[in-house]
């Protein structure tokens, strides 16, 4: 089954995009489901349709599904939320505003991962589009289901185990409730569904699709977007360049900006040099509903398979040799000054601008120390060699 994640900066038609290749996928005869993990659900309203909590065929092979984010809340989290409004209520909060404390920021975006989850396990679809909100929220939440990863393998055993040593002084000392197995299943439970989500979106089958329009500061922030994905293991593997204006002569306006994209798209085509570079161009009103929608893919993909499996490197390989080994990380447009590097027991840890990953080594590289890095044509190169000296 193929997997397609598209996300851009804010206003960039994405949504549009994601829509438009969904349906020309399903009218190639592939039975296709395109839903959302951005909380605006715009999807309807790009097919000019009402959806409902279920997947709602909106032509032949062709779903749309907005996921009942409030269901979902209350099969995955229930437990959980439970719990924290217990201790509230012993704290005197008021239970209005209690409830809305114990929903987590970008709940819903998360339990539309775990849609998407259900989906992929179903084996109903050759092929899923997702629209995703903007790149930043986005990079947050694909950089999720391995830092709970961390968090479970780390501290959550430890927890737990104090908790219930220490449960009845606890409840005594403090005055709330302390949780129940119930609540600690919950959280496993989330961690791993998550955990099976990013499996299935760093698949070889699957693949992120970046969306720009042709101005410096979008390509900018795709520029980055492309190191963060990279740097947790998410295939990019196509842009589009949305919303081109067509070269006509005899405006002056309209040629002025034809220039100003020109340069932006001729940057857009050297930044993502080996990766397919979609154009669309700006049409004089809104796509909507399907017959649009078909349009815009037909024209933006050229007759060519929109669900094309574009394979690229792994992003993260190690090579052996009888010196030692190398990790190798794929990070486009960062040089040596923009990434921190650290060791932390048998984890690597790897900064880039905010972003921080936390790479457990394998066995085999965790016994040995690092004898170097570097950052070489887009990639980090950490050498291990020897055994470490403490463990």
């Amino acid at each position: 089954m193929r997997i397609l994640l598209f996300t851009g900066k804010g206003g960039v038609g994405k949504s549009t995009v994601a829509a438009a290749t969904a349906a020309l996928a399903a009218e190639s005869g592939r039975r296709t489901l395109v839903l959302s993990t951005d909380a605006a659900h715009s999807l309807a309203d790009a097919y000019a349709v009402n959806v409902g909590s279920e997947p709602h065929e909106v032509a032949p092979n062709l779903f749309v599904h907005q996921v009942d984010a409030q269901r979902r809340f209350e099969e995955s989290w229930a437990e959980i939320q439970g719990y924290l409004l217990s201790v509230l209520e012993v704290a005197g909060v008021d239970p209005v505003a209690a409830e809305e404390l114990t929903v987590i920021p970008g709940a819903e975006e998360v339990l539309a991962l775990l849609e998407l989850r259900l989906h992929a396990l179903s084996d109903d679809w050759d092929a899923v589009v997702v629209d995703c909100a903007p790149t930043a929220e986005t990079l947050r939440l694909l950089a999720l289901p391995e830092a709970l990863g961390w968090y479970m393998s780390r501290v959550f055993p430890v927890e737990r185990r104090v908790m219930r040593a220490l449960k009845p002084v606890l409840s005594r000392a403090a005055g709330v409730p302390m949780p129940e197995d119930d609540v600690f299943g919950a959280v496993e439970r989330l961690h791993a569904e998550l955990d099976q989500v990013r499996a299935l979106l760093t698949a070889p089958d699957s693949g992120v699709r970046l969306v720009l329009t042709p101005e410096q500061v979008v390509l900018a922030e795709a520029r980055r977007s492309f190191t963060t994905l990279s740097l947790f293991g998410y295939r990019v593997d196509g842009v589009v360049a949305n919303r081109v204006f067509p070269d006509t002569a005899g405006d002056p306006w309209r040629e002025g900006w034809v220039r100003a994209q020109t340069e932006v798209l001729t940057e857009v085509e050297q930044s993502f040099a080996g990766i397919p570079v979609w154009r669309s161009e700006f049409r004089p009103t809104e796509p909507v509903g399907l017959a649009e929608l078909l349009e815009v893919g037909r024209a933006l993909y050229g007759g060519t398979d929109p669900l094309d499996v574009r394979r690229s490197e792994e992003p993260l390989r190690i090579t052996r040799s009888s010196e030692g080994a190398v990790l190798r990380l794929r990070l486009p447009f960062v040089g040596r000054g923009d990434v921190d590097l650290a060791r932390d027991g048998d984890d690597l840890v790897v900064t880039v601008a905010s972003y921080r990953r936390l790479l457990t080594l394998p066995a085999g590289l965790a016994r040995r120390r690092v004898a170097g890095a570097r950052v070489d044509g887009g990639e980090l190169q950490v050498r291990f060699a020897g055994e470490r000296s403490e463990r």
